[in-house]
Parts: structure tokens; sequence; C-alpha cells
């Protein structure tokens, strides 16, 4: 390595993750992906030599306003808000408290503590920006998903992302020194329906624990869930709500299950996850769907996963189902390949990155449960197709890592300050 380069690499990164911390278990409320994501790129910047401080919202009066994440990371927990009964929705009135929280905690350093401002979804860009104009720092902000492009393909019990969300991006986007994108589609939705400048925005896909989901005993794994041997297990991870779409999964398993009456003895499909954003508004919904259907003989419901329990999930599956109607990424499904489980997937957003269609699972082009039940009939009738799938799998998942998305987001530190140091001073709308 370079000592231009050495010399560009942020010293301390302040992450700005308001709306939720990556101390919070993922799968239910607003923890996923992202949360996974902090904590993993985080943990191996400060492995390199980055010391990294995440700043989110305290929940609970129970947490301390400091905690250590891993060595070299540290969670700062600002108190903006009551502590519980708010959702994201809700938080736009507290950008304010936050905001002022975060820059407490800076005056109390000499000035320059801070390298690099990377800011995690809308709310926390929006405090992104202030400290930007008030630390003198260049701005990386990733978005994770976008309102736009939420709106465009809503489940149909989904409500769309409010105004303030879209008016929010749009200013984040345009004061951003650097703009990550998970992949190349992402970053065309931000260059086409945000003006961002296509300059300024860098991909950088994210990335899986290849060392904790690994291919393992899969007798080991049903017999630690209760599920027979012989049975054929589909599996949903991930926050129940719309967006994630448990319902296409469901309603493709009734139209299986009416097809070939003779699977019912042997299907099992596990529902792993917690209900999460407009779910929480009927958190039963799934149950009374599988009732509604007469699926529930086969459908097993359990609380979010984490650990060998969450491994040994993905493991006892045959299929791992992500029908989200929107998704940035994916990274449910990447860790399903890295155990080598196969994927059913909907081709939107990132996934048709995540999984390699006909090689380590298949992607579904929209999300009618007839054309879901065909492709689930095609796999699970077909063990040598299922298992050739299963062997591609943590191969293509081979090619994703944390390591590698963090040395790319630390290169992409190091352009964003070498950019800020030679480009003249911009005016913004906090400095106007």
């Amino acid at each position: 390595m370079t000592s231009s380069r050495l010399q560009t690499r942020p010293r301390r990164v302040a992450v700005f993750s308001l709306h939720t911390s990556p101390l919070e278990q993922p799968g239910t409320g607003d923890a996923g992906g992202m949360n996974v994501y902090i904590a993993q790129t985080a943990t191996r910047m400060a492995r390199l030599g980055t010391e990294v401080e995440i700043f989110t919202r305290a929940t609970s009066s129970d947490v301390p306003p400091v905690a250590e994440l891993a060595p070299g990371v540290t969670v700062r927990n600002i108190v903006a808000g009551p502590f519980e009964g708010l959702d994201k929705n809700d938080l736009p009135a507290q950008l304010c408290a936050f905001g002022a929280g975060a820059l407490r905690v800076e005056a109390r350093h000499e000035p320059g503590h801070y390298d690099i401002v990377h800011s995690h979804y809308w709310l926390s860009g929006q405090v992104g920006w202030l400290a930007r104009e008030r630390w003198g720092v260049p701005l990386v902000h990733t978005a994770h998903t976008l309102a736009k492009v939420k709106n465009a393909s809503l489940a149909e019990d989904d409500k769309p992302e409010p105004r303030v969300r879209v008016v929010g991006e749009e200013q984040v986007v345009a004061d951003a020194d650097r703009l990550v994108a998970n992949t190349e589609a992402e970053a065309r939705e931000l260059v086409s329906r945000y003006d961002a400048a296509p300059e300024e925005v860098t991909v950088v896909p994210p990335g899986v624990d290849l060392e904790r989901f690994t291919p393992g005993d899969v007798g080991a794994a049903r017999e630690s869930l209760g599920i027979e041997p012989d049975a054929l297990v589909l599996a949903f991870v991930g926050r129940v709500q719309p967006l994630k779409g448990p319902d296409v999964l469901l309603r493709s398993v009734a139209e299986l299950l009416t097809r070939h009456p003779a699977l019912r003895t042997r299907l099992r499909v596990l529902l792993v996850g917690g209900p999460s954003g407009n779910g929480m508004a009927r958190p039963e919904a799934m149950h009374q769907l599988a009732e509604a259907l007469d699926i529930t003989d086969v459908v097993r419901f359990l609380p979010p996963q984490r650990g060998e329990e969450l491994t040994a999930v993905y493991r006892a599956a045959d299929l791992v189902a992500v029908p989200s109607y929107n998704e940035s990424f994916g990274l449910v499904a990447l860790e399903a390949q890295a155990c080598g489980t196969p994927v059913i997937a909907a081709a939107v957003g990132g996934l048709p990155y995540a999984v390699a269609d006909g090689v380590s699972g298949r992607l579904v082009a929209g999300h009618d449960p007839v054309d879901w039940a065909d492709v689930l009939a095609s796999l699970l009738r077909n063990p040598e197709l299922l298992a050739r799938l299963g062997e591609a799998a943590p191969t293509h998942a081979a090619g994703f890592s944390w390591q590698r998305t963090t040395e790319s987001l630390l290169e992409t530190y190091a352009r964003a300050r070498r950019d800020f140091r030679a480009a003249p001073a911009r005016v913004t709308g906090l400095s106007a």
C-alpha cells in the first residue's frame, strides 16, 4: 500500500445510524441487514487501524451512553425523544435533538477529532449533512433503501413512503460528497431518480460472514429444530412486513399443496422473524393468513434467530425464500447460500446480484403466487437439481466478503477526503 493512500485513510470515522442500533437483534422492529452491515464493516475497519464511533438513538433507559461493540468500535447512544413508542415515521421530529447530541460529543474533543462522516439511511444523512458543515469533513452516505424505488413497487397492503422522506433523500444526495450504492442498479436509480452526479456514486457490494455461515450437518440442524430428516423445508428469514413479501411465500405454498397434495406430509415452512414497519399494525397477519389458507399444519413461526440458531435454520432448509418487493441487496440470500442452501428470490433490486439464477438458486419475475408455486414445484420435486444448486451456492457466496466490502469503503473514504481537500467550499442549504 502506498504512503499516500495510508495518509488519506481516516484515523477515526463517525458513523450515523439514527433509527437502529448495530447492537440490536436483526429480524424485528427496524433492525435488519443494515445493522449487520454496520457492525461487520466497523469491526473490520477497527482491525485495520481505523477507529469507529457509531452514533445511534437510545431506545431504552437501560442502555449506557457509551458501549463497546468490538475493540476500536464505540457505540454512542444519544438521547433524542422518548425511549419507546416511536417508529421511523416519528423520527424526523427528533433530528435536531439527535444532531445536538452528536455535536456535543464532538465538542468535547480537539478540532479534527473525526476525519469523515458515514451516514446510513436518509434520517442519518440529514444529521450527517449538519456534521459535515460543522466539522469540516466529507460526508459519505449509504441509502440502503430509496423511497422513490420502494413507492414504485409497493406490496398490495403496504403504504407509500411519505413525501418528507423523498425530500429528505433528495437533500442528502445533493449534499453528500460520496454516495455508496450496493449495486450498479442502485447507482443508476440514484442518478436517474435523484439526479446524483455519476462521478460521486461508488458501488460497494455488501458481504457475508464466510466464517460463520458455512455448509454443515443438515441432519443435526434439523434435529435441533425438531424437523424430520426427510422433510422438504422452506424458510423465510427477515422482518415480517409487506415489503418483505412473506405472504407471497404462504400463498405460493397453498397453491403448491393444491396442485400436489401428497407433499403436505413432508413439507415444512419456517417463517423466522418479527413484525416490523407497516407489519406492526397487524402483527398476527401472517398467522391469520396461514389459517385462512389452511396451511397451519405445515407452517411454523419462529422469533428472530441469532448465532448458531440462525445458521441451523439455513442449513436445515432445502430452499430459502426471499420474496421481497424491494431489496437493496439481500443479505439473507447470501447467508443462506454460504450455508449451502439455494435461494428462490424475487428478481428485484439487488437480488439478481446476490443470487446467480440457475446456478445457486432461482429468480422469479414478479410476486404472483402461481408463478412462485411453479418454481417451487420444479425445485422441490427435483432433488438432483436442488443438490446441484446447493453445491454451487457456497462458491457464489464466496465472491462476497465483509473484508472486501470494508477495504472498498476505506478506499472510498480516502478518495472522498482527497476530493474534499481539493474542492472549493460549496454553498449548501445549511450554510446559506
